[in-house]
């Protein structure tokens, strides 16, 4: 029976990097020898993909924040089901573009959905599955819409700073209690951000080949 694989989530908010970066984490793992799947949340399914584009379309009504919420949570349990946790169960390692620590702070703090509703759906659809490293990219609302702002934008990322700067703290308070998050100034320059994650990567590698 393999040993379980590791599971790794890189989170942030709009304009922090995670493409490049998630980039840059596949070729740290291709070199450690290590074999993962790359995928990203809402969506890794082709169901969950088709939630996803529900969640980004900007529609003509408002879009309430459990609605929300319980859209995030059936790609989830579509993702965590078909893919995350058979690809654990057989030694794979997962990295994954966002994960719940998001739905704590975009739908939990900036929408206002209670974070006991979040917590509960974390325990319905994942059971005992967590993160066993997450890296979250920490940047100022003002840059991020700023390197946003020449590119097509989806329903979120065309709202307000309040909205970001809310998903920030959101994350900040996240990040505070999960001993697996290492925070990242995402601010500084690319090279400097890459150097910080090599390290922080790296010795989670060695820690878990040491074992």
């Amino acid at each position: 029976m393999p040993s379980r694989g590791k599971f790794i989530t890189l989170e942030g908010s709009e304009g922090a990097g995670k493409s490049t970066n998630m980039d840059a984490i596949c070729r740290l793992l291709d070199n450690r020898g290590i074999d993962f799947y790359r995928t990203r949340e809402p969506g890794g399914t082709p169901m969950a993909e088709a939630l996803r584009d529900i969640v980004l379309t900007k529609w003509q009504e408002p879009v309430d924040g459990l609605t929300e919420l319980l859209t995030v949570f059936a790609a989830r349990n579509q993702h965590v089901t078909c893919e995350i946790k058979p690809r654990l169960d057989k030694g794979q390692w997962v990295l994954c573009d966002r994960f719940t620590d998001a739905t704590y702070a975009y739908q939990g703090h900036a929408r206002g959905v209670p974070s006991s509703y979040v917590e509960a759906l974390e325990t319905w659809v994942q059971n005992d599955l967590r993160p066993d490293l997450t890296l979250y990219l920490d940047l100022d609302p003002s840059i991020g819409k700023q390197r946003i702002s020449n590119r097509e934008q989806d329903r979120f990322e065309v709202e307000r700073i309040e909205f970001f700067t809310a998903v920030r703290q959101g994350y900040l308070l996240r990040a505070a209690t999960q001993p697996s998050t290492h925070t990242i100034d995402a601010s500084l320059p690319l090279l400097a951000v890459q150097r910080e994650i090599a390290w922080v990567v790296n010795q989670f590698v060695d820690e878990i080949q040491i074992d």
